[in-house]
């Protein structure tokens, strides 16, 4: 009862507080909110905790993650409709918003309620209106369709079922929409999770050739990660 209700203290003290000062890498260890259900087989998918969330607001993130060349890739301009799965506490989203601009709108997807919470802080101190935040779950991202660009960035690793999610994102398609997967480049070095929760990008090509989804361009954003565009395959569903 004492462990539960010092757990509950935190939690409240934390959704009060603002965004935790940035620090250049990812935490080595996993914590309580990290771990997911072990599956069928393979390791359990760490989930990026909530709490850790500064960890992600290091001052060089735009140098090394290149938000430009990944925005250019999928072809966002400004009135681009687009989403972003795995959104966390925003950072990317809010590169989106000022790329797509005021007469653009950005859907930010979350399965975690407390990544939501800090989402929706963020977007108001931003005074952004050009932001949705969707409380989606391991399958079902619960985004609407007719978009003309899906981003997951460093979340495709901690996937429970990353096939049945990129299904679902290639439904929320535009028939010439593209979807794209940032990963950090399997190996030690640099930020982003231990080397035995990345994944390559082959693991990637062969979850999206599952999903029905073609491999439209690679790109490599040095130098510590990598990007995959996808679009759908000639005998996927059209979009609702």
């Amino acid at each position: 009862m004492k462990t539960a209700m010092a757990m509950s203290a935190v939690f409240v003290a934390w959704s009060s507080l603002p965004a935790l000062p940035g620090v250049p890498a990812f935490p080595r260890f996993p914590t309580l909110l990290a771990l997911q259900a072990l599956p069928a087989q393979g390791k359990p998918k760490r989930l990026f905790p909530p709490l850790d969330l500064g960890l992600l607001e290091g001052a060089d993130r735009d140098q090394w993650q290149k938000p430009d060349q990944i925005m250019d890739a999928l072809k966002i301009v400004d009135g681009s409709v687009v989403a972003e799965i795995g959104a966390g506490g925003g950072w990317f989203t809010i590169q989106l918003a000022r790329r797509v601009g005021p007469s653009g709108l950005v859907y930010a997807e979350d399965i975690q309620p407390l990544m939501i919470e800090a989402l929706k802080r963020r977007v108001q101190r931003e005074n952004l209106t050009n932001v949705r935040t969707v409380l989606g779950t391991t399958q079902n991202s619960r985004l609407p369709h007719g978009l003309d660009a899906i981003l997951i960035v460093g979340a495709y690793h901690e996937m429970e079922n990353p096939v049945a999610v990129l299904k679902d994102a290639a439904d929320s398609l535009k028939p010439q929409g593209r979807i794209g997967v940032v990963e950090y480049t399997p190996g030690a070095g640099g930020p982003g999770p231990d080397p035995d929760q990345r994944v390559g990008p082959e693991t990637v090509v062969k979850g999206a050739t599952a999903a029905n989804l073609q491999v439209i361009s690679r790109e490599t954003i040095p130098p510590f990660m990598f990007m995959l565009v996808l679009g759908k395959g000639p005998t996927a569903r059209p979009s609702r």
